[in-house]
């Protein structure tokens, strides 16, 4: 009986000390100082809405994806953005200008290949 209260007790104590260790999240180091544009791409088999999104050269972009019709998967190549149904928006710093291909990066059928699309970074 001894045993298996030190035992009930040796693990509230573990419990306790975890809960204790828990680290506050620090914000991450790119938040947005100012206005942030925002950017919706919405996704439905084999297209964006758009063929093309224009952002302001140094703006804070908040980027979010919406899967209208099927499942799909966002990134931007030459910028760090990502997205897919784990991770539905993400903000980013536009500061170089220039056209960046968008790319459906989630397998979504015979039509995914030629599922693109540009951002275009502009002063």
């Amino acid at each position: 009986m001894r045993k298996v209260w030190t035992l009930a007790i040796a693990v509230v104590v573990i419990f306790a000390l975890a809960a204790c260790g828990k680290k506050e999240e620090a914000a991450p180091a790119s938040a947005p100082t100012g206005p942030v544009q925002e950017v919706k791409l919405e996704a439905s088999n084999f297209q964006f809405d758009k063929p093309e999104y224009k952002v302001k050269k140094g703006q804070d972009v908040k980027i979010t994806l919406e899967n209208k019709q099927g499942v799909h998967g966002v990134q931007i190549q030459g910028i760090n953005v990502k997205l897919d149904a784990s991770k539905l928006s993400q903000t980013f710093k536009a500061d170089k200008e220039g056209t960046y291909d968008i790319i459906c990066s989630v397998p979504c059928g015979s039509g995914h290949v030629n599922m693109k699309a540009k951002l275009v970074v502009e002063s």
